[in-house]
């Protein structure tokens, strides 16, 4: 699990001069290893009456990853800092009852469309469909009950190494504004390497639009510890989308060169955070669309975060073409977490793979269309270690 400091100086060196195309590993654990677990509790139920439950999965080297069939969200992830010591590094709640109070997200699968859709509305096959305004004049995440709302199907997909939780959902035609039936199926896996692999899935029955994603908020610190300014942010990406002060793409695709918002090198989150620009005046911070220097389609490197005083690390690999950083700007301390922790300004950053914000309403974007007989899958993965 731990690794010296010249193995991660060299891992980030290699990272910011474009050798980011590490795929996850696929070994197995030795034979002499204990068998990894999952295991499913009780986490309470929805107002209706219907049954939530918690599926906790655990590695050989005792990292955990526990999931609720409500949102599909990640409750909690252990993993150890440079001395060994087990943390939690994502934001979230005890019990059902914060989840279903308001919240930001925490943890949850998002869709139909993961961030904004520009107008509450798009144009599809000549017709146009309208959806929930619920970010001010905008769409965001789905709408008023996205997938963070509703209940899963889960089903055990585990080996003796690799314990794997599937979700499934079917969305009505029409739910929530989006046209055709679509079935979704996302698969939590832990592996030996400790990375907490998502797979996703989903087919329709009509010409409709998909943008799948997860939005955990990571602390590596620990949830709860404070803030994140001192991590040390890396992201492949030489570009990304300016957006408006409703946060909506403008359309144009933007160099990095120059500009606060640049992680091509290893950065301190705070380091440029609260500099006079207006890209991050309209975010109140980082909140932002990045294009991955990779082309997408294959599991690729695309970030990667540290917190120098528990030496935790973590890299985010993905298929998708974009990924939307962002840095807690909207907690304000009003949200007390587990262990009553309150949740403050900027005490969690977000690492979004995705499509791109309002692509329906952008034709030049990546297209997120599906159709009949189509099918969308992407992976996404987060990997942890510590020097």
């Amino acid at each position: 699990m731990t690794c010296d400091r010249r193995q991660m100086i060299g891992t980030l060196a290699a990272f910011a001069l474009g050798a980011c195309s590490t795929k996850p590993s696929t070994e197995s654990s030795t034979a002499n290893s204990p068998s990894a677990t999952m295991k499913k509790d009780s986490f309470g139920k929805l107002p209706d009456g219907a049954a939530v439950d918690l599926y906790t999965l655990t590695s050989a080297s005792s990292v955990s990853v526990s999931i609720t069939t409500y949102g599909g969200r990640v409750v909690s992830l252990k993993v150890p800092d440079k001395k060994g010591a087990m943390g939690d590094v994502v934001l979230g709640f005890d019990t059902l009852d914060g989840y279903l109070a308001d919240n930001p997200y925490f943890g949850a699968l998002i869709g139909r469309y993961g961030n904004r859709i520009g107008k509450a509305r798009f144009t599809l096959d000549g017709k146009v469909y309208k959806l929930a305004a619920n970010d001010g004049p905008n769409s965001l995440h789905g709408g008023k009950k996205g997938f963070d709302k509703v209940l899963w199907t889960a089903a055990d997909r585990s080996t003796k190494e690799i314990p794997a939780l599937e979700l499934t959902y079917v969305s009505k035609d029409m739910e929530e504004g989006y046209p055709g039936e679509l079935t979704s199926v996302v698969t939590y896996s832990l592996t030996p390497q400790n990375e907490l692999k998502i797979e996703y899935h989903a087919t329709t029955n009509k010409d409709t639009v998909l943008n799948l994603t997860n939005h955990t908020y990571w602390n590596l610190a620990g949830a709860g510890e404070g803030d994140i300014l001192k991590h040390h942010m890396m992201i492949a990406a030489g570009k990304f989308t300016p957006v408006d002060k409703t946060l909506i793409p403008t359309g144009e695709i933007k160099s990095l060169d120059g500009s606060p918002l640049d992680f091509r090198s290893a950065t301190q989150i705070g380091a440029r955070i609260d500099q006079h620009d207006q890209q991050l005046e309209y975010g109140k911070g980082y909140d932002h669309n990045y294009l991955l220097d990779a082309s997408g389609g294959t599991v690729t490197r695309c970030a990667m975060a540290h917190d120098p005083d528990s030496g935790r690390m973590m890299e985010v690999l993905t298929t998708q073409p974009g990924v939307q950083f962002y840095t807690g700007n909207f907690l304000d301390g009003t949200i007390k977490g587990k262990g009553g922790k309150v949740y403050g300004h900027r005490s969690a950053f977000c690492l979004e793979t995705q499509h791109f914000p309002d692509s329906p309403n952008k034709p030049s974007f990546p297209t997120t269309e599906l159709k009949p007989g189509e099918e969308y899958r992407q992976t996404t993965v987060y990997k942890f270690s510590a020097t």
